[in-house]
């Protein structure tokens, strides 16, 4: 099974918060998310922790990738713009550094006009245990 497959099965937050991973290999990684009204908070934009769910998302596909069970450690995020009910996100995560223990990543989360709203970096902690379903 691929990490795509495998973390949108057994992600079931991030599936509960409408989040998909599309693409993943060992230099990229991509999940996607449409903004509902679920997404919204009270100034009626979509929640900060929403994105933060599709930027995490797409880190642990880029992350786990190999196979090698990988934990986020640490991790900043860059509220840039707003999302809105309808827009369609990409988060985009790519290697900072893939060290064999402690990898970093950054991504890019955007809307369908390709606007950036918000960037994000993750750093991890790679464990001798591979990943399992």
């Amino acid at each position: 099974m691929s990490i795509q497959e495998l973390l949108n099965q057994t992600d079931r937050f991030a599936a509960s918060a409408g989040c998909k991973i599309t693409e993943a290999d060992e230099h990229h990684a991509v999940a996607e998310m449409t903004v509902t009204a679920n997404h919204l908070n009270g100034g009626n934009v979509c929640q900060g922790g929403a994105l933060f769910t599709l930027a995490d998302l797409a880190i642990a596909a880029l992350m786990n990738y190999s196979g090698q069970l990988t934990f986020g450690i640490s991790n900043s995020i860059m509220y840039v713009s707003s999302a809105h009910e309808g827009d369609h996100l990409r988060a985009e995560a790519i290697h900072v550094a893939n060290h064999h223990k402690i990898p970093s990543v950054e991504v890019r989360v955007t809307n369908q006009a390709g606007q950036l709203i918000c960037h994000v970096t993750g750093l991890g902690y790679r464990k001798s245990a591979a990943i399992k379903a």
